[in-house]
């Protein structure tokens, strides 16, 4: 599929215990009961949403760490490497480049970026466009008993790395181990979270399906339709305030120059009106609207993420909490604008969990292999952020320029051999 085509999703495929579980014990209409402890965890891509203004976007010099030009966004950075491979489309390719937020590690400092978070509750309606209720409980699934455990978590707390002698958040430390045989000592590029308003999603009748807690209230985990989410979460037109992204951009609880999380409860996503065609977990992109004089008429662009929390026991391999959000999180660093303009295409490569892709995404790396995640214990709680390829893995470097030749992160033992030379869909 063309880049234009992608957004980055975090997507866990449970077709045959979703399949075992409808025919079973289906109950009330969008009822299910499903165990998702044995499903195949992969992932995909899909493209930016927005509204297209006059302004032109240019590409920055990238060999001498410059910007991405004519947008207003967040603080970025951009490099480039030279190696034989594919572009998208099959035709061969030597040189690449890449863009990734904060500022040039030979600059050195402290860049702070805020991070906006943003609870989404989900409302789930009948046939009247009513909440509905199901046994005298209301199916509204609400995010905000989660935000405490996020906020305390490796993505926005700071701990010790090896790639830092200062306590730091996961995904500088990673970053840092990718540029670390050039950055000054100083370089660290930080998130700064706040909490917003709380949105709300309706997902209308049909296209949803969930499964009760125990009790019978809402929701263990609820599964929309992937189309339908997305287009309930981006603004239809730049005025709209019905979205929670439109919401947010509107009421100035987010901007161009933030990394901005939608925060979701257990809340996944199905293929093809098919809830076996199951589940992506969180997914990273922009928003993108015209200017105006205000900012000198430049396309704005609001980096977002939507993330699930993800509750203990829906998922094997340590895939729970905030799995999905340090994944969306660490590829946003690395890919902030999801490829557009050519930035963060890669030559082909194929994973050791058998992905082929040709971008710098990177979480799907290393999803699904038996080191995947790298605990860490913070304020009592086990939290389970994911490990990423470094920079290096993706540019076919040998040996590795990253901290002790490594090709992952925080975990170096995850990955240590490159993928061979791939043609184009690894064909």
């Amino acid at each position: 599929m063309s880049r234009t085509q992608r957004f980055t999703t975090l997507t866990v495929v449970a077709a045959s215990v979703l399949v075992l579980s409808l025919a079973t014990f289906a109950q009330a209409p969008g009822q299910i009961n499903a165990d998702l402890s044995h499903a195949h965890k992969k992932y995909m891509a899909l493209a930016p949403r927005g509204h297209h203004g006059t302004a032109s976007v240019q590409n920055g010099a990238a060999q001498n760490f410059s910007t991405v030009s004519g947008i207003d966004s967040l603080v970025n950075f951009t490099g480039d490497f030279h190696k034989a491979g594919f572009d998208p489309n099959g035709n061969p390719q030597s040189f690449w480049i890449w863009d990734m937020v904060g500022n040039p590690p030979e600059r050195g400092g402290v860049t702070t970026i805020e991070a906006p978070i943003v609870p989404v509750e989900v409302d789930l309606l009948d046939e009247h466009g009513e909440v509905r209720v199901v046994d005298h409980h209301p199916l509204i699934s609400d995010p905000s008993i989660y935000i405490k455990r996020v906020l305390n978590s490796p993505v926005f707390r700071k701990t010790n790395y090896s790639s830092s002698d200062v306590p730091t958040q996961i995904s500088d430390a990673v970053q840092r181990a990718e540029f670390f045989n050039r950055m000054k000592q100083d370089w660290h590029t930080l998130l700064k979270p706040e909490v917003k308003a709380k949105r709300v999603m309706r997902v209308p009748a049909g296209q949803y399906f969930y499964a009760p807690n125990p009790d019978g209230s809402c929701c263990a985990f609820i599964l929309v339709d992937i189309n339908t989410f997305v287009n309930l979460l981006f603004p239809a037109v730049p005025t709209d305030t019905t979205t929670p992204i439109g919401a947010a951009e509107n009421a100035g609880d987010i901007t161009t120059k933030d990394l901005s999380t939608f925060l979701f409860p257990n809340t996944y996503l199905f293929f093809n009106g098919d809830p076996n065609q199951c589940c992506v977990l969180g997914f990273h992109s922009y928003d993108f609207e015209p200017g105006d004089a205000s900012n000198g008429n430049r396309e704005r662009r609001y980096v977002v993420n939507y993330s699930s929390w993800i509750s203990e026991g829906l998922f094997g391999g340590g895939f729970q909490d905030i799995t999905a959000l340090s994944h969306e999180i660490a590829e946003t660093y690395d890919d902030p604008f999801v490829g557009t303009g050519g930035y963060g295409i890669t030559p082909w490569w194929q994973a050791p969990n058998g992905n082929c892709q040709d971008d710098l995404e990177t979480g799907d790396v290393i999803e699904g292999l038996p080191n995947g995640v790298f605990p860490v214990k913070l304020g009592g709680f086990l939290y389970h952020p994911q490990n990423e390829a470094l920079l290096q893995w993706f540019e076919f470097q040998s040996p590795s320029s990253a901290l002790g030749g490594a090709y992952s992160y925080p975990d170096m033992t995850t990955l240590t051999a490159l993928s061979a030379p791939q043609k184009a869909g690894c064909q």
